[in-house]
């Protein structure tokens, strides 16, 4: 069986979007990868890390963030989508209407409904730093707990109670991590 290439990915993409299929694919060593959808909660979260990473770093004007709608092409045969990304100012001077073509500097990770278990999501992460990745970011909002793991081989875990930071990227910014599960409303509001 022959690997399958990013272009190979590209066009079938592009079939199924015509077919009016909407999967998000990854292509890991020439094996392509059909992710599921997110759920909500996972979406917010990651709405939410996005939204105070941006109020940070787009006036300091620090690099580009990016959804789990961006894919990266890492060492030209894999095409990869984290939940959560972000790409240094200097790497990445301009958008381009592409892939990027580059391992971003910080990946985050969502575990979702469809995750059943949190070993592969940490294996994933774990690769995302053997090819170059400074910070990579477990979120799992089941346990209410946060991991960050560095290419220093250091994991640091968060709770409620404790504020995520990432100083080697963003400097003096910090969240709260009670701050990143969804509010509940109650009848009142």
């Amino acid at each position: 069986m022959s690997n399958i290439t990013v272009k190979d990915l590209e066009i079938l993409q592009c079939n199924l979007n015509q077919a009016g299929l909407d999967y998000q694919l990854e292509l890991d060593e020439g094996k392509i990868l059909v992710m599921g959808l997110s759920d909500i909660v996972s979406s917010e979260i990651g709405v939410c890390l996005i939204a105070s990473l941006y109020a940070w770093v787009n006036p300091r004007r620090l690099g580009r963030l990016f959804d789990s709608s961006a894919g990266f092409i890492i060492l030209d045969t894999n095409l990869k989508v984290p939940d959560v990304s972000f790409v240094r100012a200097q790497r990445l001077k301009k958008s381009v209407r592409y892939f990027g073509e580059m391992v971003p500097d910080l990946v985050v990770e969502i575990k979702s409904q469809s995750d059943e278990r949190i070993k592969p999501l940490k294996q994933k992460i774990k690769k995302y730093l053997e090819l170059g990745v400074q910070v990579g970011i477990l979120i799992d909002p089941d346990e209410e707990i946060v991991v960050v793991y560095r290419s220093t081989d250091e994991e640091s875990e968060f709770k409620n109670g404790d504020t995520l930071t990432i100083p080697e990227l963003f400097g003096e910014w910090g969240l709260p991590i009670i701050e990143l599960w969804p509010p509940v409303f109650d009848e009142q509001e």
